[in-house]
């Protein structure tokens, strides 16, 4: 892992569900603990580097369900750690809606290269 630089959680947040700003933060938050889980039980070398130096985390925004699934397909090609939060239905959005992705931890500059061209929430 050296020469990798720094790491960091993405999670990619549908733009067009319209959620409120607390439903948006429950949503990244499952999906970042989820995403942590993964990695300290598959890859646990980089969630310990990711743990140590601060556990950051971007929230980016991505226009539809289509280009949430053309990022999944990127990195799963790559066995880049990531999960797709569905909800359950019980406030804002309906049943089995998939609200966003968290991707890695990953080296930053893997990342980058991914979800860099993305804006910030």
């Amino acid at each position: 892992m050296e020469g990798e630089g720094e790491f960091k959680l993405v999670i990619l947040m549908r733009s067009d569900l319209k959620m409120s700003k607390g439903k948006t933060a429950a949503q990244a938050a499952h999906a970042a603990v989820t995403c942590a889980l993964a990695s300290k039980k598959n890859d646990s070398r980089t969630f310990d580097r990711w743990m140590s130096e601060g556990q950051r985390k971007v929230v980016l925004k991505v226009s539809s369900l289509q280009e949430l699934y053309e990022f999944k397909a990127i990195v799963d090609a790559q066995r880049i750690t990531n999960s797709l939060i569905t909800d359950q239905g019980r406030t804002e959005v309906p049943a089995g809606s998939v609200t966003c992705m968290g991707i890695g931890p990953a080296s930053n500059a893997v990342l980058d290269k991914i979800t860099g061209g993305l804006s910030m929430l």
